[in-house]
Order: structure tokens, then C-alpha cells, then sequence
């Protein structure tokens, strides 16, 4: 679904439905509306089979509500945030990461921790395993980069189970666990096999040998655990525990409701981390002494890919309070653009490394 008719169901959707709006911002029909109305039995059992389950495997992280020091980034100097947008973002981030290391700047080795999500979880990936370094140095980086690139993510017609995922994903207006779950139950009944081997060529391009390991151990890459909703963090530690490589983790980040996934990580089904109220999870480097954050919308203009409402600067400030100093880069989009086309591939590589050229002075004295 492109972004205009993303925004054309959001129009329509109510006042054409014969619904009512469920206790988690997403719209439910009548008949389901009697049962959500309180926990029935089964699901209080459920909730306490799934916690005792799933207790051990260190995979969830839960979002932090007030300003706290992050266990992940405690004593670290320097941070990164990369959050998500979807094709678009990937190949802006490509342009911006190498126009960065031509201006002198080794963000392989500068950040102690990277926080990835969605595209930022590919290339944040990409960077800490070397596959970057080697991709800017084997191929015509304006030129024949952005053709393979785009081979990889064709768009596909949706199938209607497909629809009904994006549209109930572009329907929410909060960021609940609740509605985390009803989002995750869409993304998990979707039909999403003409997608899914796309996720695994573009992991294996831009992770590389990365498919079978977890080779770094400052990268941690997030989602959403399709059936509980809770926030999803994978490090190397974990990652080795429950045998997930990167790209698996990088996929699973990249996982968008109606669109591709949901990926297996360990025995949890996991969408895109950007399905929740703190969609670049910046408050995994609170306490950190400077994080660079680096977004593609300030939360309020610019396209989106869900209408999960994104306070990203409420949750900046959330990361100061911590005394981390925050540098934030906003890389904004053209009018109208769709985040999942691949011929905005090319145009978008360019935009981000132009932009590189502007912010290049700034990260160097701020990461001196």
C-alpha cells in the first residue's frame, strides 16, 4: 500500500466501518467489542504461561516510562541511535554513513553501542560487521549500488490478509501493549511469503556472512514480540543464547505489519520496532555520555509507516534527564515520498549523502 492510500484508509476508514474503537486506540468491530470488555479467564492463564515460558531468554527489555539509566549503556561514552523508515531510509542511511567515513569520520569503530531499528537495524548492522566498508570499496556506489539494492525490495500487490494488517497497523492511535498485541496478531496471520525471501537478500547484501552469527557485540537490534507486545532488544549475548544471527535480528526489526515477516527470533515472532510509542528506542542509551540519534522524522511531520503516535522528542528529553548529551539529527523526506518504493532508492542515497557533508564538522566536534 502506497503512502497516499495509506493516509486515503485513514480517511475513510471511519466513517465507512460499522465500528467502535477498542480500549487500545484500534478499531474493532461490534462483535468483537462485548469480549474485550474484560479478561476472560483464558487469557489471564495465557498471560502467566507465556511469562513463565519465556522468563529466561532475555529478550525483552521493557520500554522505559521515565527517565532511567539503561543498563546496556551505563559507563559507555558514545552511542548511536539509528531509527527506521523503510527502503527509503535504508539508502539514505547508505548515502549518509559514506559520505561520514570520506569526511574522516571511522563510525565503525566510534560508537561503543549502536541501538538499531527497522532500517536502522540494517545499517547499523552493516557498519559494526565490516560489510559496509566492504560494499563501498567493491561497488559503483551511485551507480551500480542502487540497482541491487533495488532488485531486492520490489513492491508486491497485498493479498487481502496482507490489507488487513496494514490497515489495522495504520489504524492505531496509541502505543499500548494492547495494542502492540492486536497489531501483532494482524502481522502474524498475514500472507507475506511473496515478501519474505526480499528480507533475507537484503540482510544477506548489507550483513554478509552475518546470517549464521552475531559478530559484534555493540550492536543490538529491537522489535515487538508479536503475541505479548512487549519490546523485543537483541544483543550479542542474547543473541548467541538463543541462536539468532544479525540478519535475523535486522529482519525481524524490519518486519512490517502486512508487508514482510514476522521473523523468528529464538521462539518469538517479532515485527518491526517501530511498532511502539518510542520508535527509535532511545532509551536504551540513557546514561550514556553522548548519544548520537539520528532519526528519519522529528515524530510529527514527514511520512510514516505507522499512525502509532511517535513522541520522539518527549523521548529525547527523556534521555537527558539521564545527563546524556544528545546530539539529533532529523533527516526528513520529500513531499509525498513512499518509504517502500525502490526507485526512490537511488534519489534517496544521494539526499543522504549530501546531507553527510553538512553534518560531518558537527559529529566530529561533538564525538571528539
Amino acid at each position: 500500500m502506497t503512502q497516499s492510500s495509506r493516509r486515503h484508509f485513514l480517511k475513510t476508514s471511519a466513517v465507512s466501518a460499522v465500528a467502535v474503537s477498542g480500549v487500545s486506540g484500534v478499531t474493532v468491530g461490534s462483535a468483537s467489542a462485548q469480549s474485550m470488555t474484560q479478561p476472560s479467564n483464558v487469557a489471564t492463564k495465557a498471560n502467566e504461561i507465556s511469562n513463565r515460558l519465556f522468563a529466561d531468554d532475555g529478550l525483552t527489555i521493557p520500554i522505559a516510562e521515565k527517565p532511567s539509566v539503561s543498563k546496556l549503556a551505563q559507563g559507555l561514552d558514545r552511542t548511536m541511535v539509528l531509527g527506521g523508515g523503510g527502503e527509503y531510509y535504508i539508502a539514505w542511511y547508505c548515502g549518509f554513513f559514506h559520505g561520514l567515513i570520506e569526511a574522516g569520520l571511522d563510525m565503525v569503530q566510534l560508537p561503543e553501542m549502536v541501538v538499531g531499528t527497522s532500517a536502522g537495524s540494517y545499517m547499523g548492522s552493516s557498519l559494526l560487521s565490516g560489510e559496509f566498508t566492504r560494499l563501498r570499496t567493491e561497488f559503483d556506489f551511485f551507480g551500480k549500488f542502487p540497482q541491487i539494492f533495488a532488485k531486492l525490495t520490489p513492491l508486491t500487490q497485498p493479498n487481502i490478509s496482507q490489507m488487513r494488517a496494514d490497515q489495522i497497523n495504520m489504524s492505531a492511535t496509541d502505543g499500548s501493549i494492547e495494542t502492540r498485541k492486536i497489531i501483532g496478531n494482524a502481522a502474524l496471520a498475514a500472507n507475506n511469503k511473496l515478501n519474505g525471501a526480499h528480507l533475507e537478500k537484503l540482510a544477506a547484501l548489507l550483513t554478509g556472512d552475518s546470517k549464521t552469527s552475531w559478530p559484534t557485540r555493540r550492536m543490538h537490534t529491537t522489535g515487538v514480540d508479536c503475541y505479548t507486545g512487549e519490546r523485543i532488544v537483541v544483543g550479542q549475548q542474547t543473541a548467541r543464547k538463543n541462536g539468532i544471527p544479525l540478519a535475523h535480528g535486522a529482519a525481524a526489526s524490519s518486519s512490517l505489519p502486512g508487508v514482510a515477516g514476522p521473523t523468528l527470533l529464538g521462539q518469538r515472532y517479532v515485527m518491526d520496532g517501530g511498532s511502539c510509542s518510542n520508535p527509535a528506542h532511545v532509551d536504551l542509551v540513557a546514561g550514556s555520555k553522548r548519544a548520537l540519534i539520528i532519526t528519519l522524522t522529528d515524530g510529527v511531520t514527514g511520512a510514516i509507516l505507522t499512525t502509532i503516535p511517535h513522541p520522539i522528542a518527549q523521548n529525547i528529553e527523556g534521555v537527558k534527564a539521564t545527563g546524556t548529551k544528545v546530539k539529533w539529527v532529523v533527516a526528513g523526506t520529500p513531499k509525498g515520498v513512499d518509504l517502500l518504493d525502490p526507485k526512490q532508492i537511488a534519489g534517496a542515497l544521494r539526499t543522504g549523502y549530501e546531507r553527510s557533508k553538512i553534518e560531518a564538522p558537527a559529529i566530529k566536534e561533538f564525538w571528539a
